[in-house]
């Protein structure tokens, strides 16, 4: 067997296989003599059927079969042992003359090439990265939904604009039937608002749907009704009060400090106030490192350039799938996977260059870190080892669960790595500001 590459260019190359007789006749003939003493033919005895009449029943199909065989190992073998880098899979490139009659045997296959290319990580324009803050507005708002949530809740007589209403929606054009409970700062509109104002349980209100409250799908929730009828709904509903309720608002004091954070954790509204921006902004570290992780992404796809093998991918993506696609959906797919490649080539390419692959013991102990995350959400804080790892291999086995894990480590370990060698201003910003930035 004789192997050749021709290079094309710098993106693609075809390799040339040259299979003869004597490359696959000692496994063809060894398997013919199996059918042969296995045979079962009318007229002869088992073991004794001529070998030319086992030839000509399945000499072709087994010479095939072989032949394939052989030629994949050599391919497979080839790429390692020349470490070539290549996009997709090789194609095979038909010959008009080829015939499975000839023992000398001649094979083309196409291949794509990854291309050579440098990564910039100092862009001209540095990448913002958001260090998201807490403030004195965030805070205190927590704090009055903390004193809200820990309330108690009493009956009151008649509605104020403080209380929370619990009653029946109706409508029979519309089949509106749904009871709701909401608080009366819901409701918009002056006029509106006074036509509750002093009502008491069992009072019927006639309210218009329109403007009643601030935001559709609150509306969509609170009446039942679908997402569309809730966008312009404009119809009369009945509301009849059932329950009429007021909040009495937590004190701030040690009680609430230890149901909340354990006893003793916290002593006063101020360390409780440091403990709610702290806990905020570990969360919003979280948020500000997605989208860090999404802007250097952004910065690497447009800043390093370098051309890909466009006619060889679309012809690949062409045949490659269970079912074969046309050339313009093909041309389709690639254009919208374009970016997902070259981001996956530059990712691999600073993974490989500075260390950053994950191996089996790594990944383990990330599987037992989030195991023993959610585990602690339901109370056990301190499982055993043997369990933990356990848990970690059946984990793992999953193929699926195992590469989301994985893709989650290595994204870890990017992070850490753009933060250090990446072209970065730091911005602190509320998280009001943040999402007004970032989501427009």
């Amino acid at each position: 067997m004789n192997i050749t590459q021709e290079n094309i260019d710098a993106l693609n190359a075809v390799i040339k296989i040259n299979v003869t007789e004597k490359d696959y006749k000692e496994k063809v003939d060894k398997i013919l003599t199996d059918y042969r003493k296995n045979a079962n033919i009318p007229g002869f005895r088992k073991g004794h059927v001529p070998m030319g009449m086992i030839k000509k029943q399945y000499e072709q199909s087994v010479r095939v079969d072989e032949v394939n065989k052989l030629l994949q190992d050599a391919l497979n073998k080839y790429l390692t042992e020349e470490k070539l880098d290549v996009l997709g899979n090789p194609l095979p490139k038909p010959s008009p003359d080829f015939s499975w009659d000839k023992t000398d045997l001649t094979f083309e296959f196409e291949l794509g090439l990854a291309p050579k290319f440098e990564v910039n990580l100092q862009p001209k324009k540095a990448i913002t990265h958001y260090k998201i803050t807490a403030d004195k507005k965030m805070l205190d708002e927590q704090v009055a939904n903390i004193a809200e949530r820990y309330g108690k809740m009493k009956a009151v007589e008649t509605v104020l604009k403080t209380v929370n209403l619990t009653g029946t929606f109706k409508n029979e054009e519309k089949a509106i039937d749904k009871k709701s409970t909401f608080k009366f700062e819901k409701i918009k509109g002056e006029t509106q608002q006074k036509a509750l104002l002093g009502k008491k349980i069992g009072d019927v209100v006639t309210l218009k749907t329109k403007g009643l409250f601030e935001d559709d799908h609150f509306m969509q929730n609170i009446l039942g009704v679908s997402h569309d009828d809730a966008h312009g709904l404009e119809v009369e509903v009945n509301f009849t009060i059932e329950e009429i309720t007021e909040t009495e608002l937590a004190k701030i004091d040690q009680e609430l400090f230890d149901k909340m954070f354990g006893k003793d954790t916290v002593k006063s509204k101020k360390e409780m106030i440091e403990k709610l921006k702290e806990d905020a902004e570990k969360q919003f570290e979280q948020q500000s490192d997605q989208q860090l992780l999404n802007a250097v992404t952004e910065s690497l796809i447009e800043n390093t350039k370098f051309d890909l093998p466009v006619a060889f991918l679309q012809k690949w993506l062409a045949t490659s799938g269970e079912n074969p696609i046309t050339a313009e959906q093909a041309k389709e797919q690639y254009e919208q996977s374009e970016r997902g490649l070259r981001y996956q080539l530059i990712e691999g390419k600073i993974a490989t260059e500075n260390n950053l692959q994950v191996n089996y013991e790594e990944l383990r102990d990330y599987a037992k870190g989030y195991i023993k995350q959610q585990m602690a959400q339901y109370g056990n804080m301190n499982p055993e080892e043997k369990e933990l790892n356990d848990i970690a291999d059946r984990v793992l086995q999953n193929q699926d669960e195992a590469k989301k894990l994985q893709d989650q480590l290595i994204s870890q370990k990017l992070l850490t790595f753009y933060k250090e060698n990446v072209k970065l201003k730091v911005k602190e910003v509320t998280f009001d500001a943040f999402v007004k930035e970032v989501y427009k």
